[in-house]
């Protein structure tokens, strides 16, 4: 059912230091950037097959951590953890496509037993 971790998330306070930070030291590259509803804007960098996501909110609010996985079928994952009881944060909502593949995929958000953010994308 689920197929890999597809990113892991920070939050930085700068997003354009840290993109430069991430390529400069480690060789990642920026292959997706945009905006999003709620004044946050994020950055995709890879190094690799390794994904990870850059988030800053305009406001300067720091928002918890977050890890997402990759589902072979989505509707199938949110039913079976919502019927489990596993505390949804957002519900399905189409997503941005950052590679070809991805088109037509949807996201949901649950919370996991610390508060910590999980993210399904399929």
């Amino acid at each position: 059912m689920y197929k890999r971790i597809d990113h892991v998330a920070l939050h930085v306070a700068n997003l354009r230091l840290s993109i430069e930070f991430y390529e400069r030291h480690f060789g990642f590259e920026n292959y997706f950037q945009a905006p999003v509803p709620g004044g946050i804007d994020i950055a995709y960098l890879k190094l690799g097959d390794t994904v990870l996501e850059l988030t800053h909110h305009s406001d300067g609010e720091m928002m918890g951590f977050h890890f997402c996985l990759e589902t072979d079928n989505f509707d199938e994952s949110v039913s079976k953890l919502q019927s489990t009881g596993v505390d949804m944060i957002r519900g399905p909502h189409k997503t941005a496509a950052r590679v070809p593949r991805e088109e037509g995929w949807r996201r949901v958000v649950f919370r996991g037993p610390d508060g910590e953010q999980i993210e399904l994308r399929g």
